[in-house]
């Protein structure tokens, strides 16, 4: 056996080793629509704020209620639009959507995002409202950096940099909504974008 041979069937074992231990079908191009979706979802919303009436937007007003189905929306078209494109995307490379390797990043994203997703209705609750959007960044942040560990690595600097913005957020509570559009929607059209042209662009199909 040649130097080469072993060299390549240690590649070979090692990629086989990372398909059984992680999920590599995310779409890069599933970020980049995501970020799309939350910049527009931001600019929805700060027209809403602003149109309000009223300096306070209170639970029962109409205002939070469109706020609310503008985030839902971002979010369930942002979920929807992942599953579809890392779908196609395990189909082409013959992996398996669902498996062991997508259940561990599945529950071990999850876990912080539902906490996160609690503690925000303890916020809205006790009406601290300042402190949603920076909630949200740094606890989606967490589920980023949690789940890194069994899918794309890349995930993680994702996580971190929702994380740093999360706290800056919280540092300049006027400026919350900038934050957010920046961590939900850029940062997201960004990393989508090194991860399409890193893992996307030049696999074969």
């Amino acid at each position: 056996m040649t130097k080469e041979k072993y060299l390549n069937d240690l590649k070979d074992i090692k990629q086989l080793m990372n398909r059984s231990s992680q999920f590599l079908s995310l779409s890069g191009l599933s970020g980049i629509l995501a970020g799309i979706y939350a910049i527009i979802g931001a600019v929805i919303v700060y027209y809403l704020i602003h149109a309000h009436p009223y300096p306070v937007i209170t639970l029962e007003s109409r205002t939070f209620t469109f706020i609310l189905l503008t985030t839902s929306g971002v979010l369930l078209a942002s979920v929807l639009t992942a599953v579809l494109l890392s779908k196609a995307k395990a189909k082409r490379h013959g992996d398996q959507i669902w498996g062991e390797s997508s259940k561990r990043m599945l529950i071990n994203f999850l876990i912080p995002l539902a906490t996160g997703g609690l503690f925000i209705l303890l916020l809205l609750k006790h009406q601290y409202y300042g402190l949603i959007a920076p909630v949200m960044l740094i606890f989606y942040g967490m589920a980023c950096v949690n789940a890194s560990k069994y899918t794309l690595r890349d995930l993680r600097y994702l996580g971190i940099t929702e994380i740093i913005l999360g706290l800056l957020a919280t540092e300049f509570p006027g400026n919350s909504l900038y934050f957010w559009a920046v961590g939900f929607g850029f940062s997201h059209i960004l990393y989508g974008t090194i991860m399409y042209f890193k893992y996307d662009r030049n696999q074969p199909a």
